[in-house]
């Protein structure tokens, strides 16, 4: 594991200017990746599904409570609860006469209880969006840093290359002055 130190401290140090030591848990487990040159993947958290049977629920009731085919549902529910209830009051039918006192009740009470069931299903919802935004932090900041070590791998190739290059022009001069000394010292 000392080696795998070294290594994660040097790629710190070269692509993020810190020590391995001066990083949040994040930024090392991204350093982490790439000195093991393992695939990011995706996140076990976010692909399984460990919701309770309450999470389920209030999650399909947010569903459909914040969908048109439920303001449209609900609205046809009440124009006939509203018909029935004031062309059938002369025969004794009704049964909530208008002012709609039972309707009201039962509007209060579906409030009541779908409003904290769609902020349950929010709030996850939300936490959710956090995990996936930081696992979607992990990859891009992995694929800017890949980058960044990819361009110092590129540069010291051109590096090496240009040395060999210069080397060789070296050799070359060096070859033809002394053929040029040479050619000078056969002339009379």
């Amino acid at each position: 594991m000392k080696n795998g130190v070294n290594r994660s401290d040097e790629l710190a140090q070269g692509l993020l200017n810190c020590s391995y030591e001066g990083l949040n848990p994040l930024q090392k487990s991204v350093i982490d990746l790439i000195a093991a040159e393992a695939p990011s993947g995706a996140d076990p958290i976010l692909s399984r599904d460990d919701r309770t049977f309450g999470q389920r629920l209030a999650d399909r009731v947010a569903s459909i409570g914040g969908s048109w085919a439920f303001i449209i549902g609900f609205g046809v529910a009440l124009a006939l609860w509203i018909g029935w209830n004031q062309f059938t009051r002369g025969g004794h039918l009704a049964f909530d006469p208008y002012p709609f006192i039972f309707l009201n009740l039962m509007l209060s009470m579906l409030a009541a209880i779908q409003a904290p069931v769609i902020m349950m299903s929010q709030n996850r919802q939300s936490a959710q969006d956090r995990r996936a935004a930081e696992h979607d932090y992990v990859v891009n900041l992995r694929a800017e840093l890949e980058i960044m070590h990819l361009h110092d791998k590129m540069d010291a190739m051109r590096s090496l290359d240009l040395a060999r290059l210069i080397e060789a022009q070296n050799q070359t001069i060096d070859l033809l002055q002394a053929q040029i000394a040479r050619l000078a010292s056969d002339r009379p």
